[in-house]
């Protein structure tokens, strides 16, 4: 019986989804094991080769995890909020509900048809109602909590409501807003309501507030650091402008330390961990405080070295930083104003990784320093940000480079405060070798000593104090989109109010168009009439305001980590309409133990995610303040890219005066070189110069004979991607197809090879759409079958590592398949009756080593090894001719997680009627590895005669006595005694002469 895996594939994939094989149950008496993929986001490309690597091993540890006997939840759901869904709307006019709906279809099929052992009766999508109801709840819970230091925890509003009644807020110690003017309970008494919810405002842990956001006015929306590409937005590549809006934020800083110290307790990838410790950003110093001249302004700066106060030479400021615009004097204010405008054209993350430009402008004014009273000037520049500390830094360039950079560039003085230093070519930042000068009371003390007494003296005169400081920022939590999360808020009197529980989910109203309004308002504010017809009576229902009034509703959406941040606890309980899940659910499932995802999401997700989830627990919400156990970063699956190699002009040495001699420029650029005969070129001056002598010639005809000067000027060849789907397994280009493939290609030229062919560059890149260089798992999987990828990109290498992809590798897995198939055939065929003979010696050591191996590798997850030791194994059944039942059972059930498809259809020929998913692991017995024999190599005077099969069990007076017995010995002695025999049990028997 042949083995056909699509009919096999098709008939367990059906199986499983009518008997729901893998759904997961809340209420049972096995040990839970929950098994997480990070939140896919359902692209309109679908699903390419590269995307499953993570899923596969993480489906292979669920279902090892249910052989062992654990009640495993494997759910998948889709991250279906998102910008490219809204920006096909905008092109197409098509609601992104429509698009995101079909791009679930196709990526629902692909992994089903990988054979992936989710719970679909779990799945969740962040863009349905249903469950955004329970991400506009969280909302609610962190706007009517604020953090309490001294609990270092959340607590709900009310609490510090019934404090400010009782107290006033003189001796509350939260984090907030920094400009609360102290007040007694009186003062609140007196406040009006208005001013009551504007100081809770500034208590709340999500807040409204003036901030600097990346804008991009192509897509009309604010962008988050990580969907922005060298300036510009990563979708569509338009310009980024920073700008100040009234933004939503969340206060995600009052929890920096506990993230930090949260890390210690998972097991998550160390560079990972590395990479939010930096984000994060703690740091210890002194806050300073510098008064202005000639104004009541003060400025504050955070710095880590105090004990270089007097080294102070001058002030920078963020460009954005609120006085500038009050302290500019009017000399200088057209300058200062056309560097603020340059500036907000470059991202944050622009201008911190340029650290070669130097730019400023001087404001015209100054500061005093806190102890010589000396004026300092004030400056702006590009390399402070003002989401970043205080937005300013006082300047030191003997101890700072960058300080020192800008002073040199800006012929600024550059005092030198360390004792026997020569701060001539390069600023000094050794604390450890660091001994102050030139500073007053700090003479003479090292960087320990001279940190405590600055700060010592900054607190005595009141302007200053020791802090902690973090980098990490509060997170801009508002997008002016469509397609996202509509915030449950309504507006009285200006003040945020909220939408109650009972009217929740707030939804997504009909818009006709998916671009701000005229008047600038976000997307939603086009909408006429909001998805639910009952939004005033919900919104009148919670107020005290008279019926008729009208109430204005936040027309901005939630960001894309709104929905992500929540999902995995809403897996354990889905379908609950009433509560984001039930206490019985979560006190079951706890957390993730396995969570599997990329790297990429290091300080985005996993960072909002842990915060969300401690914010929660401090609710008493969840019974863990960390949402994953252990965590790891799959590598990625990298294409082979092909590259048709273009000229131009330029590369002909027309430099730009291609029009006057005639050309047309716009044909030019479409001449391709072959890569061969490119790399021929390169590589050989002579062939160069030859070519460059029959240019013309080969050229003829092209640009109507005008190219009689032309010279190939290889340096200039510029890399084009071209399709994959185009080359052949040579290297081949298909023209015609290359032509037809986009139309700008219509009329493009080829300077081919002397046989006429073309051939492409190669270069291993990240696989993705934009580098057209991506292989389908639909085309695999017809071809080849699941099972055969999923062994595939597991055999590739281990997981956490990048690897290339190349589909002639494929056969390999799928060969070793066929073999597997090709064992059981006694009862595929039916020509074994049972199977129930005794298991030999040599089939049971080589069951048993799989076992031990196979169970290593999966717990360490070294999937790669596994699929080798497969392959012996196979290999070594197949010799021995084992057709033990035993033995098969144990080892298809190995098999399982990594090809459960095939292995579903043997264990049904082996005659069990139940799915495979659940038998027990085979368990590993260290009895059958042990030898009970060997074979003793038996020489004479140091050379091998013959050898001798003799138990393990003998003792050395033993082997002594049976090798001397067998008649092979007596031929090789012929009669003589021998001087000596050298015995060493379990190795050797050497007869010496």
């Amino acid at each position: 019986m042949q083995y056909n895996f699509n009919e096999i594939e098709a008939k367990w994939q059906k199986y499983w989804a009518e008997n729901q094989t893998f759904r997961a149950e809340n209420n049972s008496d096995k040990k839970k094991f929950y098994v997480l993929d990070m939140f896919p986001y359902p692209s309109g490309a679908g699903l390419h080769v590269g995307h499953p690597l993570g899923y596969i091993a993480s489906d292979i540890y669920a279902r090892y995890k249910r052989h062992q006997g654990f009640n495993v939840l494997h759910p998948q759901g889709y991250d279906s909020f998102g910008l490219p869904a809204e920006q096909y709307a905008i092109q197409t006019g098509q609601h992104p509900a429509i698009t995101t709906a079909a791009n679930i279809k196709t990526y629902r099929r692909q992994l089903d048809q990988l054979g992936f052992s989710f719970d679909w009766s779990r799945e969740v999508r962040t863009s349905s109602p249903e469950y955004y109801k329970w991400t506009q709840w969280i909302f609610i819970q962190i706007f009517n909590s604020w953090y309490n230091k001294d609990t270092d925890k959340a607590e709900d509003i009310d609490t510090l409501i019934a404090i400010l009644e009782t107290e006033g807020n003189a001796n509350i110690n939260a984090v907030c807003d920094d400009d609360i003017a102290v007040f007694s309970a009186e003062d609140w008494t007196a406040f009006s309501e208005v001013e009551k919810q504007e100081i809770l405002l500034k208590y709340r842990l999500t807040y409204l507030a003036d901030t600097e956001v990346n804008w991009c006015p192509a897509l009309g929306t604010v962008l988050a650091n990580d969907e922005i590409v060298n300036g510009v937005s990563e979708r569509g590549g338009h310009p980024v402008v920073r700008k100040k809006m009234t933004q939503w934020s969340m206060r995600i800083s009052a929890y920096a330390q506990r993230l930090l110290d949260g890390l210690d307790t998972i097991d998550w990838p160390q560079p990972l961990k590395d990479s939010q410790t930096n984000w994060i950003g703690r740091s210890e110093g002194a806050s300073a405080i510098f008064n202005v001249n000639g104004h009541d302004e003060t400025i504050e700066v955070f710095t880590t070295r105090p004990d270089t106060i007097f080294g102070v030479s001058f002030m920078t400021l963020a460009p954005e930083h609120e006085l500038v615009g009050k302290i500019t004097t009017a000399e200088y204010k057209d300058e200062v104003e056309a560097y603020i405008e340059a500036t907000a054209k470059r991202s944050e993350r622009d201008r911190m990784a340029d650290v070669k430009t130097i730019s400023g402008a001087f404001t015209g004014a100054y500061a005093e320093h806190p102890f010589t009273k000396e004026p300092i000037p004030i400056w702006i520049g590009d390399y402070v940000l003002a989401g970043y500390g205080t937005g300013a830094v006082m300047s030191v360039p003997c101890g700072d480079q960058r300080d020192y950079d800008f002073a040199k560039h800006f012929n600024l003085p550059i005092p030198n405060i360390f004792e026997g230093i020569d701060i001539s070519e390069e600023a000094f930042a050794d604390k450890d070798k660091t001994i102050i000068a030139n500073s007053d009371f700090l003479n003479g003390l090292p960087y320990k000593k001279a940190v405590k007494r600055a700060i010592f003296e900054l607190e005595k005169l009141g302007q200053g104090k020791g802090k902690v400081n973090y980098r990490l920022r509060d997170a801009v939590f508002s997008r002016q989109r469509y397609w996202g999360e509509p915030f449950p808020v309504y507006y009285v009197d200006g003040m945020p109010q909220m939408i109650a529980k009972e009217h929740l989910p707030i939804e997504l109203p009909e818009v006709e168009k998916y671009l701000p309004t005229e008047t600038g308002e976000p997307p939603l504010g086009n909408a006429e009439v909001w998805a639910w017809d009952t939004v005033a009576n919900k919104v009148v229902a919670n107020s005290k305001i008279d019926h008729t009034t009208v109430f204005p509703l936040e027309l901005n959406t939630m960001p894309g980590w709104a929905g992500s941040s929540q999902y995995f606890n809403r897996y354990m309980d889905p379908n609950n309409n009433d509560e984001i899940f039930s206490k019985k659910a979560i006190d079951y499932w706890e957390d993730v133990d396995l969570y599997i995802g990329g790297s990429e999401h290091a300080t985005g997700h996993l960072l909002y995610s842990r915060f969300w989830q401690k914010f929660m627990f401090d609710k008493g919400l969840v019974p863990k303040d960390e949402f994953a156990k252990k965590l790891i970063n799959q590598g990625m699956i990298t294409g082979t890219s092909a590259f048709v190699h273009r000229l131009s002009p330029t590369t002909f040495g027309f430099e730009g005066r291609s029009a006057d001699l005639g050309f047309d420029e716009q044909k030019m650029n479409q001449v391709y070189i072959s890569f061969s005969l490119f790399s021929q070129l390169r590589n050989s001056a002579e062939l160069l110069n030859e070519f460059n002598a029959n240019l013309k010639n080969r050229l003829d005809g092209y640009f109507d004979n005008k190219l009689a000067k032309a010279e190939l000027r290889l340096n200039q060849v510029v890399p084009i991607h071209a399709d994959v789907s185009l080359v052949n397994a040579s290297d081949e280009l298909d023209i015609d197809g290359f032509k037809k493939w986009r139309e700008e290609y219509a009329d493009a030229e080829f300077i081919t090879e002397d046989d006429g062919t073309f051939k492409v560059g190669r270069e291993v890149e990240k696989m993705s759409k934009s580098k057209f260089n991506v292989v389908n798992p639909d085309a695999i999987c017809e071809e080849y079958g699941a099972d055969s990828l999923r062994l595939y990109e597991m055999f590739l290498g281990p997981l956490e590592q990048s690897k290339p992809w190349n589909t002639a590798g494929i056969t390999g897995t799928h060969g070793f398949l066929k073999k597997l198939w090709k064992l059981y055939a006694p009862f595929i065929d039916g020509s074994q009756d049972n199977g129930q003979e005794e298991p030999s010696k040599e089939a049971l050591k080589t069951l048993h080593k799989t076992i031990k191996k196979v169970q290593e590798d999966i717990e360490n997850f070294s999937f790669n090894t596994s699929v080798s030791t497969f392959m012996i194994a196979v290999n070594e059944l197949s010799a021995q001719k084992c057709a033990n039942k035993e033995v098969l059972e144990a080892l298809i059930i190995l098999v399982s997680p990594y090809a459960p498809h095939i292995a579903e259809e043997l264990w049904s020929k082996l005659g069990h009627t139940e799915s495979i998913a659940t038998a027990p692991f085979p368990k590993f017995e260290e009895k059958y590895l042990k030898e009970s024999s060997k074979e003793y190599p038996i020489s004479f005077n140091g050379k091998m005669k013959f050898t001798m099969e003799l138990s393990l069990d003998l003792s050395k007076d033993e082997i002594e006595a049976a090798v001397m017995a067998n008649e092979k010995t007596q031929q090789q002695l012929q009669g003589r005694e021998p001087k000596k025999v050298i015995v060493i049990p379990g190795k050797i028997v050497n007869i010496v002469g």
